[in-house]
């Protein structure tokens, strides 16, 4: 069930345990019709041209710097998004999400038609704490401005079947970040089973 505007400003005034946080809200509004708008931070992590070729997701975690440039952007200033070009942005706002709610974000449809489109990992897990990382991409055209500080995106939020109490708050890969987080698709434990295939030692390799 989506839960509305009323329950959600509840939320937000409950016990710590319970409470639902974004934070910092500027505007009042940005809570309205049952969702939340979030804006965009002032950090990105930009994708780089590798003179080392294609991204190879096994070696990431050890030369991540080979695949990434982090840049800040004040508010008041813009950072140009080229088209098919692929930055890692951030919420301007920190999360906590209780227990028994999960959330959806939705890229803002004003920045859709501009050819902006918010690819994010679409599900905001019960227990998140962090900002989101936002994966914006540009797939009209036209170069388009990204100025921090602006709603990029929405969270609709959706309570559980289950009791809050019966499932355990998060600790994944991407929780507790306060800016945009590069991929930790190395971390992932299928890559020890593709090794052992490689090098033959899985029971199943011919």
């Amino acid at each position: 069930m989506v839960v509305s505007e009323e329950t959600l400003w509840d939320r937000m005034r409950r016990p710590l345990a319970e409470r639902l946080i974004v934070t910092p809200l500027l505007s009042p509004d940005q809570l309205r019709g049952g969702s939340v708008d979030v804006r965009l931070g002032q950090d990105f992590i930009l994708m780089k041209r590798s003179a080392k070729g294609p991204i190879d997701p096994l070696e990431m975690a050890q030369d991540p710097e080979d695949y990434q440039e982090r840049v800040r952007v004040p508010i008041g200033d813009k950072m140009i998004l080229h088209p098919n070009q692929l930055v890692l942005g951030a919420t301007f706002e920190f999360l906590q999400v209780p227990r028994d709610l999960m959330a959806y974000v939705i890229g803002r449809s004003s920045w859709g038609r501009l050819g902006l489109i918010v690819a994010t990992a679409i599900m905001v897990s019960p227990g998140y704490r962090g900002s989101l990382t936002l994966e914006l991409a540009n797939l009209g055209d036209t170069p388009v401005y990204l100025y921090p500080g602006t709603r990029v995106a929405q969270l609709v939020f959706h309570t559980l079947t289950e009791s809050g109490a019966a499932y355990p708050a998060q600790g994944g890969k991407y929780t507790g970040p306060v800016g945009p987080e590069f991929s930790k698709l190395s971390l992932d434990r299928d890559w020890a089973i593709i090794r052992s295939f490689a090098e033959g030692d899985h029971p199943a390799a011919p």
